[in-house]
């Protein structure tokens, strides 16, 4: 049984767990980033109850490669599955280690390093054979899992490149070896399902990055993520080429580095680094920063140096900007802000429209096509996207002889089950519901509180606070109101006027009720609907109301 946590509805909070008697091996976990509509929250993980449930059948964890939609949710999530084993690659389990420090877990995760394409593990009845496949981070690996019912191949967040950052290509061979083995099935990455063609070689946009610091006459700024090692290593390799000295900026930035270049995943040359604070001490054009901030993010280097907050970077009339990666659906507006106050400021700023500054770490159509061919399942399973795009893989896989009856479209929580040589999208679910950290709070919001939150972000809130009498259940003072978000008070004296006499007549209409009275729950209530409406009328906006009232 194959069960998707996450990553079948959405790009990110990957999570999937393969299934067989009494054994359950899970795959990644990841969180994802909030929508614009879940305000507040700072991460969506996703939901475990069915392994809580399970957690004596669970005989491994593995995690495929280092970027927090595959890693993230380890720290919330990992004890409550009973502390199993969790199995990776050096830079990825090094990745991890850092991200458990920061939340003091570091002694209590279980983490097990393994070599793509050499090391098997035998967890449960599964034996799991991993190979490289490339993405844009290093040490990201594929899996091959023998069950008792077949072979499955996992194959999420990759793509064919045959120039990549780190020399080490996919492994094509091992690739051909499993399609001759006679594959069950095929789980394979859809990010970029819908584009055609084959993606772009990072050795290309070396090429670009090259082209641009060579031409560049002042200060070079590039901004990437902190995670995309391979694309750090290319601009070291650019920089070297070209003199320049390389400082980096950004908790995570320098910590990841650091990481990686202690695992030699990264390949540094000493004699180019140096500290941020020394950059006023060499000549403009010797000079490159590597930040982070590409996506526009609060507090991160580079927002903080376009808003001229930075302590040691000022940008100024010569400086060229490099955002080396591609907005994320929904950060479009913090870039642009970003962009907008760094040509304020006189810089250059280059991005992805402009030119191949980036290029995806997941593969194209063709490169998907040749995937299924080299593997040559019998069914197919599209994994890690939106609906939209597993069914434009569906509809790739069908096109290159995949029958249509072995193309298994799930959704999260929706069971895959393989009996007898035999495939199926079965009705059988599991709880896969958004589980939404808010600080120090995991899982303690949901629905209720996120439509409370927007519905004071939408219309603010107003708090009528009624003091009665204990004995006489009469209002004792004039009603005190509280407005936020709604209507600035001094400004509209007479709404306010109304609105206290209204929540006298109210009051007093209310508690003359005989099935009310002395009810202050229901009176509360009553008095919310009522008041609502009263405010709709006036002014045709719906705050959040909350009735108080104090007996005294």
């Amino acid at each position: 049984r194959f069960i998707p946590l996450g990553g079948l509805e959405e790009v990110g909070k990957n999570m999937s767990a393969i299934e067989y008697g009494n054994d359950i091996l899970v795959i990644d976990m990841g969180l994802m980033f909030p929508n614009e509509d879940m305000p507040g929250i700072d991460y969506v993980i996703p939901d475990i109850n069915y392994l809580v449930e399970n957690k004596d059948k669970i005989r491994g964890v593995i995690i495929t490669h280092g970027h927090l939609d595959h890693t993230g949710a380890i720290p919330y999530l990992y004890d409550k599955l009973g502390s199993p084993q969790i199995y990776s690659a050096p830079l990825t389990v090094g990745l991890i280690k850092k991200r458990l420090e920061e939340f003091g877990l570091e002694n209590r995760v279980k983490l097990a390093t393994i070599t793509p394409g050499e090391d098997v593990l035998q967890l449960g009845v599964f034996k799991v054979e991993t190979f490289r496949l490339n993405h844009n981070i290093p040490d990201n690996m594929g899996l091959a899992i023998t069950t008792p019912e077949g072979i499955l191949v996992y194959a999420t967040d990759w793509k064919f490149d045959h120039t990549p950052a780190d020399g080490r290509p996919t492994d094509f061979s091992k690739l051909a070896v499993l399609g001759g083995q006679g594959v069950l099935a095929l789980f394979s990455d859809s990010t970029n399902a819908q584009k055609p063609g084959h993606t772009i070689s990072e050795k290309e946009v070396e090429d670009v990055l090259f082209k641009l610091v060579e031409n560049a006459r002042g200060r070079v700024i590039i901004a990437t993520f902190s995670t995309l090692i391979s694309r750090i290593q290319q601009i070291l390799n650019v920089a070297r080429k070209m003199n320049r000295k390389v400082a980096f900026s950004g908790r995570s930035m320098i910590a990841n580095v650091e990481i990686a270049s202690s695992l030699k995943a990264l390949i540094i040359s000493a004699d180019i680094m140096i500290d941020v604070g020394d950059i006023n001490k060499f000549p403009d054009n010797r000079v490159l920063i590597v930040c982070t901030g590409s996506q526009g993010e609060e507090r991160s280097a580079l927002t903080r140096i376009a808003a001229g907050e930075h302590r040691q970077i000022k940008v100024k009339k010569g400086d060229t900007v490099i955002l080396s990666s591609s907005p994320i659906p929904g950060n479009e507006r913090s870039v642009n802000d970003v962009m907008d106050n760094l040509f304020r400021e006189g810089a250059r700023v280059i991005y992805q429209k402009l030119m191949d500054v980036h290029t995806s770490g997941h593969a194209y159509q063709e490169d998907l096509k040749l995937m299924i061919g080299l593997i040559k399942p019998k069914f197919f399973i599209p994994i890690h996207g939106e609906r939209h795009k597993l069914m434009v893989h569906a509809q790739i896989a069908e096109d290159v002889g995949i029958p249509e009856e072995n193309i298994l479209v799930s959704d999260n929580g929706q069971i895959i089950e393989f009996v007898d040589g035999r495939g199926s999208v079965t009705n059988k679910r599991v709880p896969a519901s958004y589980v939404m950290v808010d600080g120090l709070g995991v899982g303690d919001v949901g629905n209720i509180v996120l439509r409370d939150r927007k519905a004071m972000a939408a219309d603010g809130i107003f708090v009528v606070i009624v003091t009665v009498n204990h004995e006489t259940g009469q209002i004792v003072t004039s009603p005190d109101i509280i407005s936020r978000g709604f209507i600035y008070m001094r400004e509209n004296e007479n709404l306010v006027h109304k609105a206290r006499a209204e929540v006298k007549r109210l009051f007093a209409k209310h508690a003359a009720d005989r099935k009310a009275r002395g009810d202050w729950a229901l009176i509360k209530t009553k008095l919310r609907e009522d008041l609502g409406k009263f405010l709709y009328r006036e002014t045709e906006r719906r705050p959040m109301v909350i009735p108080v009232i104090i007996e005294v």
